[in-house]
């Protein structure tokens, strides 16, 4: 994994500018730092690399990388097929100086076949690409959003980043977009192509943007992928082995790099799964696994975590996420890893896990997206299973209260049933501000409730929130997170096959099977956990600390409702700490502006 900036320009500018707005990208690469000077057509360029070496350790796989022909690529991600497709490119007479980089792998791809290269790469990247001959700029996301890239452009300058705060330091100047901040205040996210601040952007998952350079950054843009595409209404009978076989691909290309490869290990379906092929396709005598554990608590998974060590003989270290331990400064820690506004809770023992195998290992592989993949959220089952109440209270039900959920997942309409786990009007409500629009992002497939939900989780939850949490918490300890459930085969083949027919009663049935000769029902059907700490001790906890930091630090909520503090301690809930939560989450952001 990688991070880099480039500012382009009519203008001459100081690249001492571009330089010290990297400094939020180093994380992303303390190994190696690269810069390249130049001028295309008239426009000056500056860019800026940091390199976390992972595969191809040598000087010849470094960034910014060019061609013979000059075109330059900066890239930030992993090709995991990199051999099969540098294989390809060699059969079409393509000459390469490096051993085995994926850099240079897509670079020539890039040259050689334009977009369409995309198609045959499967990985995760958010890749640069200068095209001397065609005199344009392209910007390419992955398939489900694993890796970021934003931009900001006017008629003379187009600044690219991986990092948000980047593009912020080299603007100088910016102002809060209105409707993105109802949206965070009302799902705990913003969803791209938007981001906090004006004519700010991200691209979306799956997309393509080429500026024209000789047209003043004139732009286009498509989506070499989407899951809409991917998702086939002619479903083809779905086949437990093919299934498999794809899932064991999956994990062994994972597994390439030149150096240690740590796997995570919750003790859940996803990860022992995982865990359990990986066992079974290495050369390697152990695996070394971390996992996060909450002692004494609900939310305690040792003794299923200490099962899958002793069945499948691995290494393993143990960090235990006690609130009474995690001291102020680690909060705000995990806080700054981002540089776009966040409040999924789950973001501190993720930075947490991540710092400590930060210390042995770059490369961790991971269980992320097995909910997405196989309809494992109970919010599924619980949506399908409503009551379907013609009339809704929720009107009536008070704000402070919480966000209404149990009264409102029971509608007859899909969209607000399933976005009642999303959104929380009552919220907003609180706050004096407008609902935002996250219902047109839901698709609903009239012939199956199941399957738009799964649609929406891909459109949305896993790119906006899995992924972007799991990237920012990772990157921010220089530790490269790969997912084997997010390949995108093995997405396009459930969305083509007729899974949902025969096991959606029965949650992640094919990993259940593939775990079946190894554990026991207790082991495989019980309750899942989620990946939390105690929120709700440590908002409660904390409450003194709290309303002093908002009465004396707020710059948004307390020109909104300075007694928000006040309204949401009335019912001290899991909802409402959930709610204090993302107030503290977005003021401490917005705090940290003030030190660009």
């Amino acid at each position: 994994m990688c991070g880099y900036v480039g500012k382009f320009s009519i203008n001459n500018f100081y690249s001492e500018d571009v330089y010290q707005a990297n400094r939020f990208n180093v994380c992303r690469g303390p190994d190696d730092l690269q810069t390249l000077e130049g001028n295309q057509n008239k426009i000056n360029y500056s860019l800026v690399f940091n390199r976390l070496s992972i595969l191809d350790l040598t000087n010849k796989a470094a960034q910014p990388m060019q061609d013979s022909y000059g075109n330059i690529i900066m890239f930030n991600g992993e090709i995991y097929n990199h051999r099969e497709l540098r294989k390809y490119l060699e059969s079409r007479n393509v000459k390469f100086t490096s051993n085995h980089s994926d850099t240079e792998v897509l670079l020539h791809g890039l040259k050689l076949l334009g977009t369409k290269f995309l198609k045959m790469a499967i990985g995760q990247f958010s890749i640069m690409y200068l095209n001397r001959n065609e005199n344009t700029l392209t910007l390419i996301r992955d398939r489900v959003g694993q890796k970021p890239l934003f931009y900001y452009k006017n008629s003379q300058d187009l600044l690219i980043s991986t990092n948000l705060k980047t593009i912020l330091k080299l603007k100088k100047d910016f102002d809060i977009r209105d409707d993105s901040l109802m949206e965070y205040f009302d799902t705990g996210v913003i969803s791209a192509p938007n981001t906090l601040f004006k004519e700010v952007y991200k691209l979306q998952p799956g997309e393509v943007v080429t500026f024209s350079i000789e047209e003043n950054f004139r732009y286009k843009k498509y989506k070499f992928w989407s899951i809409d595409n991917a998702t086939l209404t002619n479903k083809k009978p779905f086949i437990q082995e093919e299934f498999k076989e794809l899932l064991i691909d999956s994990i062994k290309i994972r597994q390439d790099a030149d150096v240690k490869v740590a796997n995570l290990l919750s003790g859940g379906i996803d990860s022992t799964t995982i865990l359990k092929i990986a066992k079974e396709n290495t050369s390697s005598n152990s695996l070394n696994t971390f996992s996060i554990t909450n002692k004494g608590t609900q939310f305690d998974e040792t003794k299923w975590i200490n099962d899958v060590i002793e069945k499948y003989d691995v290494s393993y270290q143990k960090v235990d996420i006690d609130v009474n331990n995690i001291h102020l400064d680690l909060i705000d820690e995990s806080i700054e890893a981002f540089d776009e506004p966040y409040s999924d809770p789950s973001t501190v023992p993720s930075y947490i896990i991540y710092k400590e195998i930060s210390k042995h290992y770059k490369v961790a592989i991971s269980g992320d997206g097995g909910d997405e993949l196989l309809g494992g959220y109970t919010r599924i089952l619980k949506t399908l299973n409503r009551s379907k109440n013609k009339r809704s209270y929720l009107n009536f039900y008070p704000a402070f209260l919480g966000s209404g959920n149990k009264l409102s997942i029971n509608q007859q309409n899909l969209d607000n049933a399933y976005l009642s786990f999303f959104k929380d009007p009552k919220f907003l409500k609180l706050l004096n501000l407008k609902s935002s629009n996250l219902d047109e992002k839901f698709i609903n497939f009239e012939e199956s409730e199941y399957m738009s939900m799964i649609n929406f989780d891909y459109r949305y939850y896993l790119p906006e929130m899995m992924m972007l949490k799991v990237d920012r918490a990772s990157m921010a300890n220089s530790v490269e997170i790969r997912s084997p459930f997010v390949d995108h085969r093995l997405i396009e083949y459930m969305l083509a096959s007729n899974f949902e027919v025969t096991n959606y009663e029965d949650q992640k049935k094919p990993l259940k099977k593939i775990l079946s000769e190894d554990f026991s029902d207790t082991f495989i059907n019980r309750k899942k956990m989620g990946f939390v700490f105690d929120l709700k001790k440590w908002i409660y906890g904390n409450s003194h600390y709290l309303s002093d930091f908002f009465n004396k630090e707020s710059i948004i909520v307390g020109n909104l409702n300075p007694e928000i503090m006040k309204t949401l301690s009335i019912n001290k809930s899991n909802m409402n700490a959930q709610r204090i939560w993302r107030i503290y989450f977005i003021e401490k952001y917005l705090n940290s502006l003030k030190n660009l």
